[in-house]
Parts: C-alpha cells; structure tokens; sequence
C-alpha cells in the first residue's frame, strides 16, 4: 500500500469514529456539536472513500447500518437468561407491601433503590463482542426470542461499537417519541390513511418488518437499562448504569437513586405530574434494588424478580353504555361475563368489550344493560368495568339475568364452595374442547402456527379434532377432501396449500418443541411458563414425568424451588384425571413425547450439587455467605426440605429449621464448619446437637 493509500486508509477509520460520536451525541446525548451541512459533508466524503475502495468498508460504518436486502424470516434465539416479567404494583400501599417484603428478605437491612421510567416499548436483548454490535433480539417469551440484528442496527441512537472493546449482553426498550408518532400520523391524515393507534403497537410492527430498509425509514430510539450478569463487572446496578453510559450506551436521564421508605415514596409521588413532560409514552415506574449481593439474597419466585417491582400509573378512564351481556365458556368450563360496549376510545385503543369477572362482580357493579359505564385499563390486556353511573339511568335499562344452564352445551351450571365462578362441569362441552385446542396450539404453548380461534373451533365442531392429540391425527386429505368424496367433512375457506402449511406446523411442533412447552399447552392449573420449565428441568421427558407414580410427581414437584405445595397439588389433580392420563397417552402414541434441554450443571467446587441454608445470627452478611456458597459450586437455599444437604446455623438460631433438619438428617454445621468446607476441609462436628459458636 503506497503512502497515499495508507493516510486515505486512515482518513476513513477516521470518519468512521467521527460520524459514529456525532451520532452518538446526537441520538442518544441529543447534543450535537457539528452542523447538519458540516455531518452532511463528511458521510458525503466517506461514501466517496467506501465507493472507490469497496474492501475497506467496515461492518460499524454509519453507511452499514441497512442491510441491502430483505430476510424471509426471523430466526430464534435462545438465552441462557431467561427476561423476566416484573410483579406490578398500583398503589402506594401495594408499593409500600414490596418494600416492607424486600426489608424482611434482607433480614432488616434497608437497600438503595434504583427508580427509573417504565418505558411502554418494545423489550429487546442486545450483544456486543469485542465492542461491536452482534446480535439483536426481542424478548419473545422471555426464554426464546426472534432475532432482529438487521432491523436494530437502522435505530441511530443504537451504537454499532463500544468505546471500549468489551463483551457484554445488555437489556432495554425500543421506543418511540410522541412528536414522531403524532408526526407519522398526521402524514397518514393528510394522505386519507387509517391512523396508528399508539406508538408501541406501531414500534412491534417496525421491528417485524421483514424489510430493513422499511425499518430505517421509521424513527426509533433505544433505551438500555441493564447488564446482563452485571454482578460480574460492578457491585450495584447504579454503577452498571454509569459503565452503560462510559461506553456510549444510551441510557434513562431520568433515574433516581432512593433507600427510605419516604424517599421512595416521594419520588414516585412526584411522577405523577412529571411523567407528562417525558418524550416518550411511560406507563409506570421501575423500583430495583440496587446491590447485586442483596439480589441474590432475595433471589425470585416462580414468576418475578423479589428485588424489583413495576409501579403502574393510574389507568386512564372511559365511559360509554353497555349493549349486552356476552356469556363465555372457558377452556376450563369457567362461565364469565362480559360486557359489551359501545365503542370508546381508552389508551389509544377502541375498546368494545370489557370484563366483569364474575357474577357477584355483575351483582356488586349492580349492572343493568343500557347502564352509562365507567371502563379502565389498569395494567390489564381486556379492560374492565370499575363503576356504573347510576346517575344516568333513564328507567329503560334491563337486568342482566345470571344464567343456569352452559350456553355451549346446555349442561346445568354449579358453583362450587370453594369459587366465585360458575361452571360447566361437561368435559365434552365444544367450548371448552376448541378453546383447549387453541390453548395448546397457542404461540407461548405449542406454537403451532394457523390453529387460532377461527379454525380450532370449526375444528372440534366438524369432529375433525376433540383433543389436543388429534390435531396429530390430521393429514391434508382429512383437512381438504377430494372433490369426489362422499360426505367428507370440510373445512371452509381451506385450500390445499393451507391444509399443507398446517400440517407443516404440526409435525414442527411435534419434532421440536420441548416438555415445557408441552406442559404449558396441557393447561395445567398454576402452571405457567416458568413453573412448566422447572417442572420440566426437574423431570428431563414427557416419558418420566407421566410414568412417575401420583406421590413420586407430588413428591418431586413439591421439592422444586419457587414452585412448592399448591403447584404440586393442582398437577396431582391434573394427572389424577383419567382423561388428561388419556391425552397424554394419545399424545405420545402419535410420537409426541419431548425432553427438555439440560442446563450446564457446575461440576466441581467443595459444594458442588449441594444445597445450604444458612440460619441464626452470623459474623458476616448473608449476602457474602451466599456468594461463596455459590462460588464452590452450592445451591443457596432459604428452606430446610428433604433436598437439603446442609444447615448453616448460626447464634440465636430459632428451633423450626433446627428440628427439621435433625429430623431429616440434614447435616447442621457453623459458621467454622462452612468454611472448613469452602476450603476444601472436613467441617468439624459440633460440641452438641446445638450450632458451635
């Protein structure tokens, strides 16, 4: 490379680094220090250099953000991390119960919060390598997501390198403001186009664009507000907050750090002025705490975080009339109420149903039909009725009559001592058989592509399908009979090329999902996405959960943590059931019978495999106790239960974990004794059956 070359060769790194930080200043510091003709100019002078020396081009350059062609699809990405959601609260009295649990989980500590914005946005995961943007995904089901890399390297305030050349996987929002959203609107107005509704529906569409090239044209910024494993790098989250923002990640100006329980309640008390003034749509507040040692004391349940919780702003309120009463059978025979509304416009949404729960709710709102209503939505997907405006009543309104028999299946309803609901209690009820069908098929279950509500309820009611198990059963004959036969059952609007596409689905299905996601489709009470992931962890295959004896599964689930007795219970009646013994058998003579994916298991360490709670008053915090029992390799435990290897107790140890683990046998060490473990020693036998010390 001749002199010339080499000082044009270094004019273009440069300009790379140069228009990089201007981009940076502007999109994310939205401080710019050159002029839009000055930054015009030199990208103008570095598509010039890329033009003429096309080897050069790097894959961070300003000009490499779009990629030049379209994908056909999204792939998958699986992480070992899973995206938790976070436990809401929607008063200061629910807020104050998270503070006072999160107060007695650190044995009377008081933490640092970390108090932000909740961005009402898209959740996505991003990875850098060395520096450099590599990977891009959304949250999916928090487990597995679609990776969208191409359409996120289009948002400008998303840096393609680091400042320094760092790994590092991190978490935030993809938004965008209110005066771009009004502005694509008012375009769509001027041009006689139906309007958006609200900007985060309008994000989810752009980051699904299959077309980058579409993505880049919309104006979307990002918000990060975690490191993944951030514990590895920083202490407190607060400071991995500052090492997100020195390496030119865009992070929330708006953060607080608070500890008192008035401090906390002050601030969030002030947000509900201040949150008008934001740029952005917000729908709550987010309180973390802030040490990542006390985190890991407090650990999670079988569904969020203990260490955080999302405070929702008071909904916003509508009122409109009720037009009827709407009566729906559930998947679990479960007889609710709905209210039908004329339309009203609530959140940027047209809403034109709203949930009554029950009907001692129906009887407590007093709910007439032709009642002036007052609807809200309150963190909740379906909007509810909160009050009837009595006042309005003109005398023509009529009595909403709780009805006796199932409106699917004519079966005599019951209401049982133990619920509020009714129900119908006929399992061959099509209702609830379409509905399970779909249930099971559903993106978060099965996945089972083209088995929505429309086509599992034509399903069931032609007698194609009864159970989750015939949909494995279908071929495409059976879904679109030749012309000629005879009383064959069809499908309406199936064409054979969909009838093909369905069955394509169905055997992905069979072939690759995994026994959570099973479980979860068999719609097991309590069972959720994470409970249906431990259980699964717990038991390996669809073979070993359904051939363990009733008490073996008991047993096992019971012993599972975060999942516990209740979860336990509802899957020994589930499986107590012959007909749901019946499906799974059905289900795996049609050859589906999944296994779940074994996470890495720490293999060496004093503690490696073991389990140890730890009790009583000790010379150092629990938290630091936690981590070097995590670090050699053990399970860190708050319980004494038959899975239990050791008690740690301290002074002024209470009697109930004592008697437990001499009853079970559970080894009782001290203080001492744990660390003679953790140092590769035998722990010393205490003078008596009373913890040393």
């Amino acid at each position: 490379m001749s002199q010339s070359e080499l000082e044009l060769r270094q004019r273009y790194q440069t300009l790379v680094r140069e228009l990089s930080e201007h981009d940076r200043r502007y999109y994310v510091e939205m401080a710019p220090v050159v002029s839009d003709a000055e930054y015009d100019r030199l990208y103008r002078e570095l598509r010039s250099l890329e033009a003429a020396h096309a080897d050069w081009i790097s894959a961070d350059s300003p000009t490499q953000r779009v990629a030049p062609a379209p994908v056909t699809a999204f792939p998958k990405v699986v992480r070992a991390v899973p995206m938790l959601s976070l436990d809401n609260a929607y008063s200061e009295g629910e807020l104050r119960e998270f503070y006072d649990r999160v107060i007695k989980g650190l044995h009377g500590e008081t933490p640092a919060f970390v108090v932000e914005p909740k961005i009402d946005g898209i959740g996505i995961e991003l990875t850098y390598d060395g520096g450099r943007f590599t990977l891009g995904a959304t949250r999916g089901d928090g487990r597995v997501g679609e990776e969208i890399t191409a359409n996120l390297r289009t948002v400008r305030s998303l840096p393609l390198t680091l400042r320094q050349p760092v790994s590092l996987t991190v978490r935030g929002e993809v938004f965008m403001d209110k005066a771009d959203f009004a502005a694509i609107n008012q375009e769509r107005a001027l041009a006689g186009e139906e309007l958006w509704k609200n900007a985060r529906n309008f994000t989810g569409g752009t980051l699904k664009l299959l077309d980058p090239r579409l993505c880049a044209t919309r104006p979307l910024r990002v918000t990060l507000y975690e490191v993944v494993n951030g514990e590895a790098v920083k202490a407190l989250h607060s400071e991995s907050l500052a090492w997100m923002r020195e390496l030119g990640l865009p992070t929330s100006p708006d953060v607080s750090l608070v500890s008192a329980w008035e401090t906390l309640a002050s601030t969030v008390a002030a947000w509900a002025t201040r949150k008008s003034t934001l740029p952005y749509e917000a729908d709550g507040l987010v309180a973390k705490v802030d040490s990542f040692a006390q985190r890991r004391l407090l650990g999670f349940t079988a569904k969020f975080p203990r260490w955080a919780a999302a405070y929702k702003f008071p909904a916003l309120r509508a009122q409109t009339r009720v037009r009827g009463i709407e009566v729906n059978v559930g998947r679990t025979g479960a007889i609710t109420p709905v209210a039908e509304l004329d339309p009203v416009e609530l959140s940027g949404t047209t809403v034109k149903r709203a949930s009554l729960f029950n009907w001692d709710e129906v009887r407590r709102l007093d709910v007439h039909i032709g009642d002036q209503v007052i609807v809200e939505k309150a963190g909740e997907i379906i909007p509810q009725v909160i009050e009837v405006v009595t006042g309005a009543r003109t005398g023509d309104e009529k009595p909403v009559v709780v009805p006796d028999v199932c409106p699917s299946c004519g079966s005599p309803l019951v209401k049982r001592e133990d619920e509020v609901i009714l129900r119908c209690e006929n399992a061959g009820c099509p209702d609830q058989r379409w509905k399970a069908v779909q249930f099971f098929a559903h993106r978060g279950a099965m996945n089972i592509d083209g088995v929505g509500e429309m086509l599992a309820q034509e399903l069931v009611r032609k007698g194609l399908v009864q159970d989750a198990a015939d949909l494995f059963a279908l071929t495409v004959d059976k879904l679109v009979p030749p012309a000629d036969a005879a009383d064959a059952v069809r499908i309406d609007r199936m064409a054979k090329k969909s009838a093909e596409n369905l069955i394509a689905a169905i055997t992905r299905a069979k072939e690759t999902a995994t026994l959570s996601r099973l479980l979860i489709g068999l719609g097991i009470p309590h069972v959720g996405t994470v409970a249906a992931q431990a259980i699964a962890a717990r038991f390996g295959s669809l073979q070993a959960f359904a051939e363990s004896s009733g008490e073996e599964r008991r047993q096992m689930v019971a012993a599972i943590d975060g999942v516990g007795e209740v979860i336990a219970q509802a899957v020994g009646a589930y499986m107590d059931d012959p007909t749901h013994v019946a499906l799974i058998a059905r289900l795996r003579e049609r050859g589906v019978s999944p296994t779940e994916p074994v996470a890495a298991v720490v293999s060496d360490g004093p503690l490696a495999g073991k389990r140890v709670c730890v009790t009583g008053k000790l010379t150092r915090a629990r938290s630091d106790i936690q981590k070097d029992i995590e670090a050699a390799g053990g399970k860190f435990v708050t319980t004494v239960g038959k899975t239990t290897d050791i008690l740690v107790a301290g002074e002024d140890v209470g009697k109930s974990k004592l008697d437990a683990a001499r009853k079970l046998g559970t080894q009782i060490v001290d203080e001492a004794g744990l660390d003679a473990i953790l140092h590769g020693a035998s722990a010393p036998a205490p003078a008596s059956d009373q913890p040393a010390g």
